[in-house]
């Protein structure tokens, strides 16, 4: 079993309610009450503050709570945010995994790999804020196991992309950058929603726009460009390179640099 498996509860939350890594050991109804008011009290300090801005002492008067308890459920500030980093990775990664290895078509499975992020998102609004915040600052917060996840959602799709090259749906793209053209506007999307309902107001109607429809968009172009029938005469192909992603360890790169090449469709 995976670390994560033991860390992070993989089943979908509710808008505002994420699921919380549970913590070994006999705990009380009231305790694992005052943790979970502190995790997601902590969600909306990060995601407003970044981890270097974020306060104890706002996260535990947001809570209610007196700021001992934060280091009583979790040990630190940083293992707080550590723990919030694993929920939202893990959750996307249990769940792509799982339709990678469904019986559904490689059209259907980018069809429910874009849905399923967007559905993790949507359940923790602090998600997008915070991605954006650690890849601006590098991904200084990540720990291994955390790096391993996101790589591990590349991973999925590249087994995806792989099994529709094998049938012929697909062309061969590198699955890094299919994942970069899903994550960014699904993020960016959920991430305005108050700029886009300010531009509104200025006479720019982009806060009419709903999730299904930004999703349904996304997974358009995602499937446009994995037939080949998006970006004209050429396509980015798969960089060769030593680290292999995707079933096997075939055709990918997974986070990993390489030459990209370009060849006619």
């Amino acid at each position: 079993m995976k670390l994560t498996d033991r860390l992070v509860d993989h089943r979908p939350a509710r808008r505002g309610r994420p699921a919380i890594p549970p913590r070994p050991g006999p705990r009380g109804r009231g305790s694992d009450a005052s943790r979970r008011r502190l995790f997601e009290a902590a969600a909306r300090e990060f995601a407003t503050h970044g981890f270097e801005g974020a306060s104890v002492d706002r996260i535990a008067s947001s809570a209610r709570l007196n700021k001992a308890m934060i280091y009583y459920h979790f040990g630190s500030k940083a293992r707080l945010y550590g723990d919030i980093l694993r929920d939202m990775f893990g959750a996307v990664g249990a769940r792509v995994r799982a339709v990678a290895a469904s019986p559904a078509s490689p059209e259907e499975k980018v069809r429910r790999f874009v849905a399923s992020i967007a559905e993790e998102a949507n359940a923790r609004p602090h998600f997008p804020p915070i991605w954006f915040r650690e890849i601006a600052d590098g991904g200084t917060h990540l720990d291994p196991q955390t790096i391993r996840d996101v790589a591990g959602v590349v991973s999925s799709l590249g087994g995806i992309i792989d099994a529709g090259v094998e049938t012929g749906v697909f062309h061969r793209v590198d699955p890094f950058l299919v994942h970069a053209g899903i994550v960014g506007p699904l993020l960016l999307f959920f991430a305005s929603t108050s700029l886009r309902e300010r531009m509104s107001r200025a006479g720019l109607p982009v806060g009419q726009y709903q999730r299904g429809q930004v999703v349904d968009h996304i997974q358009h172009v995602t499937l446009a460009v994995l037939r080949g029938v998006a970006g004209g005469e050429t396509h980015v192909a798969a960089p060769k390179s030593e680290a292999k992603v995707g079933r096997g360890g075939r055709g990918h790169a997974a986070l990993a640099g390489g030459r990209t090449k370009r060849r006619s469709s």
